[in-house]
C-alpha cells in the first residue's frame, strides 16, 4: 500500500484521532498511560471496563475526562447501599391526569455510564445491569428498549477489603471485558500532579467564586466526533488476527480449566475478549496486526477477575497472579 492508497490515509486519521485523546486526558491525568490505554480499548470495542483501587487514585476523572473528549453522551451514577435498580434502569410512573403508566427512564441510557464505587451497592442493584451489559437492552415493566449505541460501562470499585463493600459475584463480573487494578503514582508523578494543582486558581460564580479542580479543565475544548470514534470502531475489525495468535489464546484459557490449583477457569468470553482487546491495543500501538506482547499485555486485566483459586490453593498461600504468571510462561516457551 502507498502513502496516498485510501485505507492507509484513513489509518493516519484514526491513529491521530487516538492519540489527540490520549493527549487531552493527558492534561487532566497524570502517570496512568496503560489506563488510559485501556479505557481506550473499551470504547474501541464496546467492552465494559472496570477499574479497582483505593479511593483518591483519579478513577472517576479519568473517566470524566474520556467522556469530555469524545462527542458521546454521559452519565454517571453514584452506587450507595440505599440505591435501587430503578434508579438505575427507570420505572413505571402512574400520571395522575391521564391516570395511566408511562415510562421514566434512568440514567442508563446513555452512551458512556460511569458506575462509580460499584461494589457499594447491594447485589440486587448491581444485577441490574447483568441484562444492559449483556444485551444492550432493559427490560421495564413488561417492555423492552434498546440502548443508544455506542453503549459502555466504565464502572469503578474500591477493594473488597474495605468496609461497606460488596464483592461482585461471578456472572456479572464475566461481563466486563477488562479488569484494571490501579497502584499509587511513582513519586516524580505524584509531584507533577501537585505542581498541576497549584496552578488551576479559582472559578468565578456570580459574585463569588470557588477553586477550580482537575474536572474543569477540559472545558470548552473541542471534542472527537461520535463519527470518528465509529470509523476507530470499524478500523479495529480490520485488524488481522493470525491462527497462531488465536490457537495461543485457546490454549491460555484451557490451562486456566484444567489447572490444579483453580476451580474457577476463564469461560468462552475471556478468548473472545482477549481477541477483542489484542486488536483494539494493536491499533492503539499503529499495527493492524496483533502479537504476542498485545496478549501478554492484556492477559492479566482480561483473565484475573475470571478465575478463582480453590480453598485448598488458598489456605496453601497461592495467588492467582501467580498461577496466571506460570500458564503464560508456560505458553510462551
Amino acid at each position: 500500500m502507498t502513502a496516498s492508497d485510501p485505507a492507509v490515509t484513513r489509518f493516519v486519521e484514526t491513529r491521530q484521532f487516538l492519540d489527540q485523546i490520549k493527549t487531552r486526558v493527558g492534561t487532566v491525568v497524570v502517570g496512568q498511560d496503560v489506563v488510559v490505554e485501556r479505557v481506550l480499548i473499551a470504547l474501541l470495542t464496546s467492552g465494559h471496563l472496570l477499574l479497582q483501587g483505593v479511593p483518591g487514585l483519579a478513577k472517576t476523572l479519568l473517566v470524566a475526562a474520556v467522556s469530555k473528549t469524545v462527542d458521546l453522551a454521559f452519565a454517571r451514577i453514584q452506587f450507595t447501599i440505599d440505591l435501587l435498580p430503578s434508579d438505575i434502569v427507570g420505572s413505571e410512573i402512574l400520571d395522575q391526569k391521564t391516570h395511566e403508566f408511562r415510562i421514566h427512564k434512568g440514567p442508563i441510557f446513555t452512551n458512556l455510564l460511569l458506575a462509580d464505587e460499584i461494589n457499594r451497592a447491594a447485589p440486587k442493584v448491581q444485577s441490574a445491569l447483568l441484562e444492559a451489559m449483556q444485551e444492550r437492552r432493559v427490560t421495564i415493566g413488561n417492555q423492552n428498549f434498546a440502548l443508544p449505541a455506542p453503549f459502555l460501562v466504565i464502572a469503578t470499585q474500591n477493594p473488597v477489603e474495605q468496609a461497606g463493600t460488596f464483592e461482585l459475584p461471578e456472572a456479572q463480573l464475566d461481563r466486563f471485558m477488562l479488569l484494571h487494578r490501579l497502584g499509587y503514582l511513582d513519586p516524580e508523578d505524584e509531584k507533577e500532579v501537585l505542581r498541576r494543582n497549584t496552578r488551576l486558581g479559582v472559578k468565578r460564580e456570580g459574585k463569588g467564586a470557588v477553586a477550580r479542580t482537575e474536572f474543569d479543565v477540559l472545558d470548552g475544548q473541542d471534542k472527537g466526533s461520535a463519527d470518528q470514534l465509529v470509523r476507530a470502531m470499524e478500523d479495529v475489525q480490520e485488524v488481522h488476527v493470525s491462527e497462531t495468535f488465536i490457537e495461543h489464546v485457546i490454549e491460555i484459557v484451557n490451562r486456566t480449566r484444567n489447572h490444579p490449583l483453580l476451580e474457577l477457569g476463564c469461560s468462552p468470553r475471556a478468548g473472545i475478549s482477549l481477541v477483542k482487546a489484542s486488536r483494539a491495543r494493536a491499533l492503539i500501538h499503529g499495527r493492524d496486526y496483533v502479537v504476542p506482547e498485545d496478549l501478554f499485555a492484556l492477559a492479566e486485566d482480561v483473565i484475573l477477575h475470571r478465575i478463582r483459586l480453590s480453598y485448598e490453593a488458598v489456605a496453601e498461600g497461592h495467588t492467582s497472579q501467580r498461577v496466571l504468571q506460570e500458564i503464560l510462561t508456560e505458553v510462551a516457551q
